[in-house]
């Protein structure tokens, strides 16, 4: 089993910090949550939804969104929404998009290449299951089978997983073909829990606002 070194005694470290300043500080994380979620939903999601569903509904038979049981806060299950950019198919939950995936639809290349097919986790992020920024949720069997590889895989589940992460905006993201791969998306979430504040969430943010205007070759 591949250890991370330094960043092995991340759930110790969580439970260390578990003060009122602290509690504080996730209390603030979620109220930015509700507040940065309503305004999206508000100002973009309450025109563009219907927009995509037309056009996805144009482009090709389906339902217009994709529910995946991912693994949530504490290795809870949640259904995790993505508008659907795929032709439905019966291995949705065990096979990873790669570059040049056959099943990927004309208008889904557009939505993933621009990031628009995670917009309606927005609405996972106002019931509770999702925050912005934090790792990023895997499908159920991915979690079982990192978890049985990777030491402190399951770290990264101490939080609420996000719709963007700083494993995303460094780089980490798309198809993880090794393990390596995912070695270094979890020491990047990790990271990101040992050292988590308002501003670096801040950054995240806009770093992935940059992503979505000049998508890196990562994106497909």
């Amino acid at each position: 089993m591949l250890r991370l070194g330094e960043i092995d005694s991340a759930e110790d470290l969580y439970y260390s910090r578990q003060s009122p300043v602290v509690l504080g500080a996730f209390l603030r994380k979620r109220i930015f949550d509700v507040v940065f979620a309503g305004l999206v939903a508000i100002l973009l999601l309450s025109w563009l939804v219907p927009l995509i569903a037309l056009c996805i509904k144009l482009d090709s038979r389906g339902p217009v969104f994709f529910r995946q049981l991912r693994t949530g806060k504490h290795g809870k299950p949640f259904y995790c929404l993505k508008f659907r950019s795929m032709r439905t198919s019966a291995d949705a939950d065990r096979t990873q998009a790669s570059r040049h995936d056959s099943r990927i639809t004309r208008l889904g290349a557009f939505l993933r290449k621009t990031s628009l097919d995670e917009l309606p986790q927005f609405f996972n992020v106002l019931k509770g299951e999702m925050s912005v920024v934090g790792p990023r949720p895997h499908m159920l069997r991915h979690t079982e089978d990192y978890a049985q590889v990777i030491d402190n895989f399951m770290d990264r589940h101490l939080i609420m997983p996000g719709i963007t992460g700083l494993a995303q905006v460094s780089g980490y993201r798309g198809e993880t073909k090794e393990v390596r791969a995912m070695v270094d998306r979890v020491r990047a979430d990790i990271r990101y829990l040992r050292n988590w504040s308002f501003l670096l969430d801040l950054k995240i943010v806009l770093l992935t606002i940059w992503q979505v205007i000049k998508p890196d070759e990562h994106t497909f």
